[in-house]
């Protein structure tokens, strides 16, 4: 469980600094990718909801420190879009093959509106135009990078066996 806990907690931290250093900058027909949170959808499908709310949180407050950002901002909408991945991954989808795929499109769309309500909420200027503008580039971008990251997700963190997720969550019903 520490090993799981300190591969995660490299796989995130490796993917927020790329994410700040490089990919920040980069621009495809009008969005770009968001590595951080491929890297934090195969930790939060692979290890579970606890697992994707601290390390959403984590990187979140790296991405927040990096930057020199408002603090809490980032982490504040990681850690929700960690924590609800990471219950898909338990409840439903954790065995199947398009729950990456789906999982990305879908907290791709939640991430950029989260965090542009959360600028609203702060009384900050958000452009919700460039936001609309650029979310079906990165959708793009960040579904043909969904395969490789995740893969290398499952590799560095083995798949939990399903003797301890029902353990771990109990459906009612």
């Amino acid at each position: 469980m520490v090993a799981d806990a300190v591969k995660a907690g490299a796989i995130l931290f490796v993917a927020a600094l790329v994410q700040v250093t490089v990919l920040n900058r980069l621009e495809i027909l009008g969005g770009g990718p968001d590595l951080l949170l491929l890297a934090l959808v195969g930790v939060s499908l692979l290890r579970g909801s606890v697992f994707g709310a601290v390390g959403g949180f984590c990187a979140g407050l790296v991405v927040d420190t990096a930057t020199l950002g408002t603090l809490g901002l980032t982490s504040l909408v990681l850690t929700l879009a960690g924590y609800w991945i990471g219950r898909y991954g338990e409840t439903t989808g954790r065995d199947r093959a398009h729950a990456p795929f789906l999982s990305v499109a879908v907290v791709t769309v939640l991430y950029q509106f989260g965090l542009l309500v959360v600028h609203f909420v702060l009384g900050e200027s958000a452009p919700a135009g460039a936001v609309v503008r650029s979310l079906v580039p990165a959708i793009v971008l960040n579904l043909i990078l969904t395969a490789p990251i995740y893969a290398l997700a499952r590799r560095l963190l083995r798949p939990v066996n399903r003797d301890e997720l029902t353990a771990e969550v109990q459906l009612l019903g």
